[in-house]
């Protein structure tokens, strides 16, 4: 039996993690990659200062059923933790949805969850090449991402995919490119995130996010908008 599932926050509430439902965020402790803009970098080791208990977790879900719709699986990135799939069985048992926000660093583990899954917010760094080994600090992370990507296309599995953007660190002419490839594979909902500064990170927001050419991405998308920080 797999390990519990690491957890190293839990948000009570949010109405904005996933669309249209109530839910409660787990942060799962623990990603491979290393992006420069990480804005939970608490959450990269695999151990935290103080894990919360998965038990703990159940607990608070087990009190809230009726008032919240959906358990949503954050990070850190959830699918690292071989007990993903065990903590998403116990949430569903509850008669919660499941969403999960991922940049399918681990494709496998991500197809394995697929089926137990109702929504997934997924990160798409940059172009599927070297860039996002220039994000990521990890060799081969664009390919395991792209891997993921098409899985989730495939399985029919409501979704959004997202890029956190600033032209410090992704330059227009790669997002083009990006956002390119992800209409070729398919892809329906596309969200342009804002950069939001944070400790150890010294880039300045890119507040002004004409400087991506906001058109061309509505063009290519049926659903298209910018998140703003």
């Amino acid at each position: 039996m797999a390990a519990p599932l690491r957890v190293g926050g839990l948000t009570p509430l949010s109405a904005t993690d996933y669309p249209g439902e109530l839910a409660a965020v787990v942060y799962c402790q623990g990603c491979p990659w290393r992006c420069s803009y990480c804005h939970n970098p608490h959450l990269l080791p695999q151990r935290a200062a103080r894990d919360i208990a998965w038990s703990e977790v159940l607990a608070f879900l087990r009190r809230r059923r009726g008032l919240l719709d959906a358990v949503v699986f954050s990070g850190g990135e959830p699918t690292a933790q071989p007990g993903l799939a065990r903590a998403m069985h116990d949430a569903k048992a509850l008669g919660y949805r499941i969403g999960l926000h991922s940049a399918g660093a681990y494709p496998r583990r991500f197809a394995e969850v697929l089926p137990l899954v109702d929504w997934v917010g997924f990160d798409a760094k940059a172009p599927f090449d070297a860039a996002y080994e220039r994000i990521t600090g990890v060799r081969l992370s664009g390919a395991a991402a792209l891997e993921s990507a098409c899985a989730l296309l495939d399985s029919g599995v409501d979704c959004e995919f997202r890029t956190t953007w600033h032209a410090g660190f992704l330059s227009p002419a790669e997002l083009e490119r990006l956002s390119g490839t992800l209409a070729e594979l398919g892809v329906r909902r596309y969200v342009l995130q804002e950069f939001r500064a944070s400790a150890g990170v010294a880039l300045r927001p890119e507040r002004d996010a004409a400087a991506a050419d906001l058109a061309a991405l509505a063009r290519r998308f049926p659903q298209f908008c910018v998140r703003r920080a």
